[in-house]
C-alpha cells in the first residue's frame, strides 16, 4: 500500500491517489469485483483530468467574465435571430472552418453571445482565444519591434477558434489593417473566427484606413464562409436605466 502513491504521483495518477483507499474500502463493504474497482479508478482518472484540461482551456481562452447563453436577454433586443444564434452555438461552424460575424450597435450583447459561444467551445476541448481587434493589433506591433513577430502570430492562427471583439469600435491605421488581413488570410479556411463589430459589412472600410484594396481583401476571406448575425436595438444600458426608473 505505501508504494501505491508513490507510483501514483510518478505516473500522475493524481486523482487515484488521492481516492483509491476509500475506493478499496467501498468496493469490500458492496463487494465489488476487481474489474468494477478498476473501472471506477480509471473512469474516476479520466473524469478528473478532463475536468482539468477544461479549466486550462477556459483560463487560457480569456473569456470577459462567466457568459453563457442561459443568462442573455433574449428579449431585449428588437431584431435578432434568437435560433440562428442557437445553431451557430451548435458549433458546426468550426467543422467547416466558418467564420461568424455578430453585427450591432454598441451594448446589444454581442460580446456576451461571442463569450457564450466561446465557452461552449472550451467545454466541448476547443483552443480558444478571446481579444479585441485593438489588442491584437497591438500585440503584433510590439512583437515586430521585439524581434518575436512570428511566435507572438501563431499565438493567433493556433486556436480552433479566435474570437475578435470590437472590430470598428476605434479606427485602423494601414499597419494594423494590414496585421489584421494577415491574421484572417493565415486563419483562411483553416480555423473559425467570431467576430463582433457597431459597422456593417459597407461600413469597413474606415476600419482599415479606408484603403479599399485592403477592406475588400478583408472582407473576401471573413465572409465567403460566413454566418452572420444581425442584432438590432437600443442598448443594455438603456434598459438598465428604464428598469431603474421602474423601480424608483
Amino acid at each position: 500500500m505505501a508504494n501505491i502513491p508513490k507510483s501514483c504521483n510518478e505516473l500522475k495518477l493524481n486523482w487515484i491517489r488521492d481516492n483509491y483507499e476509500s475506493e478499496l474500502a467501498e468496493a469490500a463493504r458492496k463487494n465489488r469485483t476487481t474489474q468494477d474497482l478498476l473501472e471506477r479508478l480509471l473512469a474516476g482518472e479520466s473524469e478528473a483530468r478532463q475536468a482539468r484540461s477544461t479549466e486550462r482551456r477556459l483560463r487560457s481562452a480569456h473569456l470577459p467574465g462567466v457568459h453563457t447563453l442561459d443568462t442573455f436577454d433574449w428579449s431585449w433586443p428588437k431584431k435578432m435571430n434568437a435560433d440562428h444564434i442557437r445553431h451557430v452555438a451548435g458549433l458546426s461552424f468550426l467543422s467547416s472552418q466558418k467564420n461568424v460575424v455578430f453585427i450591432g450597435t454598441v451594448g446589444l450583447g454581442k460580446t456576451h453571445l461571442a463569450s457564450a459561444i466561446g465557452r461552449i467551445a472550451c467545454l466541448r476541448r476547443h483552443h480558444v482565444l478571446f481579444e479585441s481587434a485593438a489588442s491584437i493589433i497591438n500585440t503584433l506591433i510590439e512583437a515586430q519591434t521585439r524581434g518575436n513577430f512570428r511566435s507572438v502570430f501563431r499565438r493567433y492562427t493556433r486556436p480552433h477558434l479566435l474570437i475578435i471583439d470590437e472590430l470598428g469600435y476605434l479606427p485602423v491605421d494601414r499597419i494594423g489593417g494590414e496585421l489584421l488581413f494577415q491574421v484572417f488570410g493565415e486563419r483562411y479556411e483553416k480555423a473559425s473566427t467570431i467576430i463582433t463589430t457597431n459597422r456593417a459589412y459597407n461600413e469597413w472600410a474606415p476600419t482599415f484606413a479606408n484603403d479599399a484594396a485592403l477592406t475588400s481583401a478583408v472582407l473576401d476571406r471573413v465572409t465567403h464562409h460566413c454566418e452572420t448575425v444581425i442584432i438590432e436595438g437600443d442598448s443594455y444600458r438603456q434598459k438598465a436605466r428604464l428598469d431603474m426608473n421602474e423601480t424608483m
